[in-house]
């Protein structure tokens, strides 16, 4: 593919979305800026879609490592798996103090989807959009977590379920008077509602752009890497590769401990 554009196309192309434009239901074709389209009735396809089939992916292999479970004669996805919930309860015991399988499903989810979806920006960077310009489709981006929109949904959707654990631990009545009485008393609750605001909105917007940022980075680089010639490129690519292996893991660990550590910060607040 880089053979048929010049550099900076062959960039722009690789950061571009497949993207369908929801006021009239055609793909977008056209590359007016270095980021493409955007607009608040565009959606990128791409990225539902990979996220979709990932999560559906990891789904069904913890729904078919569940039913197949054995005592005697356990497989080694059984095993893996055992010693992964094993690892995340434990830290989830040494943050929270608390045993409850729930928050256990809900870090385990995050960590394995977030991984999965980061672990795709270790494909061949020319595959899958040569694939989709093969099925007539002008672009494709592989890597969820490199677009914005997808880790501003997951650190979203993260502080609304902590919120929720913060309802069920300390009841909604608890929840409301920490939120209009601290840090400076009920007298001030203006203030304190501000500042839990804008500690919040920091948290969502940390969350997303350190995951973000770090899988960006990463593509970028892969992305420069096959521009290089070709006898370099193995050189190139195989060291970047297994620094990045260890940053997609620990993107994905940070993501499922941050989560956990907000969780349990409402929780010791009231005990």
């Amino acid at each position: 593919m880089s053979s048929s554009l010049n550099s900076t196309e062959y960039i722009q192309h690789h950061l571009k979305h497949l993207q369908v434009s929801l006021s009239d239901g055609k793909i977008i074709k056209s590359i007016p800026g270095e980021f493409g389209n955007k607009g608040f009735w565009v959606i990128n396809v791409d990225t539902i879609l990979i996220s979709f089939l990932l999560g559906l992916g990891f789904l069904s292999v913890f729904i078919y490592c569940a039913r197949s479970a054995s005592v005697e004669n356990p497989s080694r996805w059984q095993l893996t798996l055992e010693s992964l919930i094993e690892y995340i309860n434990t830290q989830i015991y040494e943050i929270i103090r608390v045993k409850d399988n729930s928050i256990g499903a809900l870090a385990l989810t995050l960590f394995t989807w977030v991984f999965l979806m980061n672990f795709m920006d270790l494909i061949p960077v020319d595959l899958l959009p040569q694939m989709a310009h093969w099925a007539g489709y002008p672009y494709f981006r592989a890597v969820p977590t490199t677009d914005l929109n997808m880790t501003l949904a997951l650190s979203l959707s993260s502080i609304i379920l902590v919120y929720l654990y913060g309802i069920r631990f300390n009841g909604a009545k608890g929840l409301v008077y920490e939120l209009l009485a601290e840090p400076f008393g009920l007298v001030l609750f203006p203030i304190n509602l501000l500042k839990h605001l804008l500690a919040d909105s920091a948290k969502i917007i940390s969350l997303a752009l350190r995951l973000y940022g770090n899988l960006y980075a990463g593509e970028l680089i892969f992305i420069l890497i096959a521009l290089t010639p070709a006898y370099m490129q193995w050189i190139f690519a195989g060291c970047w590769l297994g620094f990045h292996l260890l940053i997609i893991t620990l993107q994905a660990f940070i993501f499922m401990m941050l989560t956990i550590v907000y969780i349990g910060l409402l929780r010791h607040e009231h005990n």
